[in-house]
């Protein structure tokens, strides 16, 4: 492609920036796009991480496209398969001949005069800077850094003679077969990495400051499967699509609700998984709510069967320092490892970690806020994509390219060259998420803020987004259009025109 100006780019060419092209090109056939994708590969998450038994903690007919149901057993999927899907759409469509890839997006500047994005875009391989611009900047680069995960640096830790990894950086030639690995960690990557590491190793000990709660389920979703043989396909993926929703809404709302009731039951559940003697209360017993941090999913209580057998085991401690042999504990005991994996979490960061250049100023994400958990305050012709904590993530990413595709025809029937969220009063600050795991509380202070009403709110919910973002109303006092005739207000639009009035 010799292109430099479009009328989209798309940041990203995992799930959500697949999908997003899916969409443009479905409702807007018109437009042209690229997208830029600052590794060599299509899958974003699920082509970076490559450790041992990687898989989605959401079920795939949630985390599946909308327009594209999943067809294999397994709802619970693993990573490969999740990659084949992503690219399989890409290829199917025509999507992938429109990705330039070794483009990691650095900077965007927004020129009024022009209404245009100029995007600048780094080579990964020969540090060479592409520029292109563009009317429409949708960005789909998902919310960790891709250039490592959180890293704690423990005491002592140069003095240990085996191998220490990151989840995030997993090498291809580890070889773990046979010796003493510890996880430290409790979150999802965590209880994947166990009981697939204690296939191969002599023994997996999972080493956690504080307990997370686990919940088991089945990897394949019997009733699905059984609606595929009598239903037409699209049928029956939106039947299990639309209960695995509800089903979610229901026991979040529960959590909220009946958080004592809910914490029971689940410790109930490890409980019975586990056994009488198993000590839950000291393992499985977090100090928060359920929901107050996200769950962790099992698929086939493959962890807790690690544990039962005796392959596995889990630690609730604090780390004193390491040693040449492993880690010595602040209880006295003492871990013994060949191998230690650091699956400490992610480091999350705004739009990719972009700047954003506004007629010359460069914005401060922790100075503006959030419109509809898609837009920012006083950005202009920008949307990023950014799912729910409480369900899966392309719920909110097949909802965010409705509403891109539907403000994209708006503007053009109405001849606007821009669109941006203005607050003309006060509208509060609150956290952008409402979420009290570590990688999450690290990173807010750099995100936006989310106000104290709508549009201003972002929802942890997909039956309020449908209504907030695929029937939302434009002229909502809020939106402020420039048409491209003047480059100004144009006094036509009521929400311009109410806005431009203040």
């Amino acid at each position: 492609m010799t292109e430099t100006h479009f009328d989209v780019l798309i940041v990203g060419a995992g799930l959500s920036g697949i999908g997003a092209a899916w969409h443009l090109q479905k409702k807007c056939p018109g437009k042209s796009y690229a997208i830029l994708e600052g590794r060599e590969a299509i899958g974003g998450t699920w082509d970076l991480f490559r450790y041992p038994g990687i898989r989605s903690d959401s079920d795939m007919h949630t985390l599946g496209y909308i327009f594209k149901p999943w067809k294999e057993r397994k709802a619970i999927a693993d990573g490969p398969s999740i990659l084949k899907y992503v690219r399989e759409t890409a290829e199917e469509n025509g999507i992938d001949q429109h990705i330039r890839f070794n483009h990691l997006v650095k900077r965007s500047s927004w020129d009024s005069n022009t209404a245009t994005w100029s995007v600048e875009a780094e080579d990964a391989k020969t540090g060479e800077m592409h520029r292109l611009t563009c009317d429409f900047l949708y960005m789909c680069s998902g919310y960790y850094s891709y250039e490592g995960g959180h890293r704690p640096d423990f005491p002592n830790e140069a003095a240990f003679a085996g191998k220490i990894v990151h989840p995030q950086e997993w090498p291809e030639d580890l070889d773990y077969s046979g010796k003493k690995v510890v996880v430290i960690g409790s979150g999802a990557t965590a209880v994947t990495l166990v009981p697939e590491m204690a296939n191969e190793a002599e023994h997996v000990t999972m080493l956690q400051r504080s307990p997370t709660y686990v919940v088991s389920r089945p990897a394949e979703d019997a009733l699905a499967n059984r609606l595929r043989k009598v239903l037409p396909e699209s049928w029956a993926y939106g039947a299990t699509r639309w209960r695995n929703i509800l089903f979610q809404m229901f026991f979040f709302n529960m959590a909220r609700k009946r958080p004592e009731k809910v914490k029971e039951r689940i410790l109930g559940m490890a409980q019975e998984e586990l056994g009488p003697e198993f000590d839950v209360e000291t393992h499985f017993t977090p100090s928060y709510n359920p929901w107050d941090q996200r769950l962790c999913l099992v698929p086939d209580s493959d962890l807790f069967q690690s544990l039962k057998e005796g392959s596995a085991s889990v630690e609730t401690d604090h780390i004193e320092q390491f040693d040449e042999t492993g880690i010595q504990l602040k209880s006295g005991k003492h871990l013994d490892a060949d191998v230690i994996v650091t699956a400490t979490g992610l480091k999350l960061v705004f739009l990719g970690g972009m700047e954003i250049v506004v007629d010359g100023s460069v914005i401060d994400p922790s100075e503006i806020h959030g419109y509809r958990g898609v837009m920012f305050e006083n950005i202009p012709n920008l949307v990023s994509t950014f799912g729910y904590t409480n369900a899966s993530w392309t719920l909110k990413a097949d909802l965010t390219a409705d509403f891109v595709t539907r403000l994209l025809k708006y503007m053009d029937r109405k001849a606007y060259a821009e669109v941006r969220p203005e607050a003309g009063e006060p509208i509060g600050d609150e956290p952008w998420l409402d979420f009290s795991s570590g990688y999450v509380t690290r990173a807010m202070e750099h995100f936006p803020k989310q106000g104290d009403r709508m549009p201003w709110r972002l929802h942890q919910n997909y039956v309020k987004d449908i209504f907030a973002l695929r029937h939302a109303k434009f002229e909502d006092g809020v939106l402020v259009f420039r048409s491209r005739q003047t480059g100004g207000v144009d006094v036509d639009d009521p929400a311009s025109a109410a806005v431009a009035a203040e």
